[in-house]
């Protein structure tokens, strides 16, 4: 009897032909480790886009209705990836806005602060975006956001822990009304276990939100069973829709039927009267009632591109072991020939990792922020953090063992040069 083989793994950089990578300069391609900020462009990006300026001009109006683009639907087109890249319900997840306007979104909805439960935990170093978010919501509710919102401290070794979380909300969880929390924490790459947060929250009687910006098509995710009561992201990272992409939110099924305070918009009415105007607000059950406003085609096809090679690469799984496979890689170059010099701040272990590796020089900022613009002067794509973060992410759909052995010989060059 013939056995039927296993599927072939994905080879990192496997599609990296149906990306434009950008050059690097002197006739040299380019290294570019930038995906945890905004991803490479998809060959397919600039076709579907072209399509739908072209429906636009054929069509007019009419393109609203016609077609299997029709973009009175448009939306519906990602759902089904979307939740399959999130773990999620299809009902659950929706394409819509930007990541800071979904958490605003959101904050409305589940923070709903009562007598003394009224603090917001985030972690301290959040990214900005986030800790003015929740800020101004803190103060929309006339409360003091120097008091209510409450950052979690990392330990010495720079890292925040889950038992810490836990041990807070432990101690004061009577006083939280809602934990917002990263997938990844963008500045460092530790992947946190979002399972046991949302226990934790949930245990202490807190709503629990997640902002995923780093962590979709990043790493797996399983948020219809973790649980969480909301999650937001943005889509022009690792899912490499472009700048200005349209974001998107999750909600739990559990509130499929919210009936607490939204802000509503036309785009989250019961798609059944939807068109017939009517002036009472009726949202379309799940995630999809939180819509605002008709959908922006031109920043959405890019996106529809991008998760066809998410769902031709064989989803997450697939893409995960490649991206630890590759990270894997780049942390073994830089402790074999640049020990002593590079400190990896990130995680190692598997689980506690994404794509991204963040690094910090031995000799201090100024060394880190001249190897930084040094490397950029030689084609390298990474980026900055301040103070001293150098953040390097090779993204498996498109980066290849290659351009992680290029990017630590001339890190290794140009830190020799710098001794002579």
């Amino acid at each position: 009897m013939t056995q039927t083989q296993p599927e072939p793994a994905f080879t990192p950089g496997q599609f990296r032909e149906r990306f434009r990578i950008p050059d690097g300069g002197a006739g040299q391609p380019g290294i570019y480790l930038c995906g945890n900020s905004l991803g490479a462009q998809p060959k397919a990006a600039v076709d579907a886009v072209d399509a739908e300026l072209e429906r636009w001009a054929r069509l007019g109006v009419a393109g609203h209705f016609d077609g299997p683009t029709a973009w009175t639907e448009y939306h519906e087109l990602l759902t089904a990836p979307l939740a399959r890249l999130c773990g999620a319900k299809e009902t659950e997840v929706v394409a819509t806005g930007t990541l800071t306007a979904n958490l605003h979104q959101m904050l409305i909805s589940f923070y709903r602060p009562r007598g003394k439960r009224r603090r917001i935990l985030v972690e301290k170093g959040s990214f900005p975006s986030d800790r003015y978010a929740v800020a101004s919501q803190v103060h929309l509710h006339g409360l003091d956001p120097d008091h209510d919102v409450v950052e979690l401290a990392p330990r010495r070794d720079g890292l925040l822990h889950e038992e810490d979380l836990e041990d807070y909300l432990e101690r004061y969880g009577d006083q939280v009304a809602l934990v917002l929390w990263p997938g990844v924490q963008y500045a460092t790459g530790q992947v946190f276990d979002t399972a046991r947060i949302c226990r934790a929250a949930a245990k202490a009687g807190a709503a629990v939100g997640l902002d995923l910006a780093h962590a979709v098509g990043n790493v797996p995710l399983n948020l219809h069973d973790d649980g969480p009561d909301f999650a937001v992201w943005c889509s022009y990272k690792y899912l490499n829709a472009g700048p200005g992409a349209i974001a998107g939110l999750f909600v739990h099924e559990r509130h499929a039927r919210f009936d607490g305070p939204r802000l509503a918009g036309w785009w989250g009415q019961d798609v059944q009267t939807r068109f017939q105007m009517r002036p009472r607000f009726r949202p379309e059950a799940g995630a999809a009632g939180w819509q605002l406003s008709t959908l922006p085609i031109l920043a959405t096809a890019p996106l529809l591109a991008s998760l066809q090679l998410f769902e031709d690469a064989g989803g997450i799984p697939a893409l995960r072991q490649a991206s630890l496979d590759l990270s894997g890689h780049l942390a073994h170059l830089l402790h074999e020939r640049l020990d002593g010099e590079i400190d990896i701040i990130t995680p190692l272990e598997p689980h506690r990792r994404g794509c991204q590796l963040s690094l910090r020089l031995d000799a201090g900022e100024s060394a880190g922020r001249r190897l930084f613009e040094r490397l950029e002067a030689h084609g390298v794509t990474c980026d900055w953090r301040a103070p001293d973060i150098i953040r390097v992410a090779p993204a498996p759909l498109y980066n290849d063992y290659e351009d992680v052995e290029r990017f630590v010989e001339l890190t290794g060059r140009l830190l020799a040069a710098d001794r002579r």
